[in-house]
């Protein structure tokens, strides 16, 4: 960068991107300098090497910010694992359930591996059965998934690989948002009475005040007769 760079000359792209061509290394940093920028070699192996005229702060700064968005996909797209029991006699009740977990991943972004398990050599002769479930599976995740690795079986285990449909996945949050808005707009609001507490509580005051004057009045007439 700048100063190191000792090979001249350079093929120079300048700071909008645009091929300038062959120049004189001296002459491409004086180019930079009078911008206040950097001359970085972008590409060192080949001949004349090929140099580009930047903030070279700026583009750490960019390429860090992309390294770690590019991280945070990684760790958020996470391959999830859902048994569909541990042989094909599931109660179908018990396969709602692992279908509502495989959705919350999808949902999540995260990729699902929907496993089928065979017990006994029955089953195993009946695999046709756990090709007809994976379809079904297929069907019912079909609006926020698609498939990634078809059904194939894996000694006893018969796997497969969702992941999320993103547009189908963003279009339902959107229309989920709309919902939630257009049913605060409709929500009726009651008017609130406003309770009368100071009042009531000056009313009580003045009954208790007649009261006592009344008691007082009581007792002064006992002591005169």
């Amino acid at each position: 960068m700048n100063e190191r760079i000792r090979i001249t000359p350079i093929r120079l792209i300048d700071e909008d991107g645009e091929m300038v061509g062959v120049v004189d290394t001296d002459e491409a940093r004086r180019r930079a300098a009078d911008l206040g920028l950097d001359l970085v070699e972008m590409a060192a192996d080949v001949r004349p090497p090929v140099c580009r005229i930047m903030d070279y702060g700026k583009y750490r700064f960019e390429q860090r910010k992309k390294d770690r968005a590019g991280r945070a996909r990684s760790k958020g797209s996470e391959l999830k694992e859902v048994r569909l029991g541990r042989s094909m006699k599931i109660d179908p009740h018990d396969v709602g359930i692992r279908m509502n977990q495989a959705r919350k991943f999808l949902m999540a972004g995260h990729r699902v591996q929907i496993v089928q398990n065979f017990r006994g050599a029955r089953e195993m002769a009946h695999r046709d059965r756990g090709d007809i479930r994976m379809r079904e599976v297929i069907e019912q995740l079909a609006d926020i998934s698609k498939v990634e690795m078809p059904p194939r079986m894996n000694g006893r285990r018969m796997n497969m690989i969702l992941v999320p449909d993103r547009p189908k996945i963003e279009a339902i949050k959107r229309q989920q948002a709309a919902e939630v808005a257009a049913a605060g707009e409709d929500a009726p609001t009651e008017p609130v009475e406003p309770v009368e507490v100071a009042e009531a509580d000056g009313n009580n005051a003045k009954a208790a005040g007649d009261a006592a004057a009344a008691e007082t009045s009581a007792t002064d007439a006992t002591s005169a007769s």
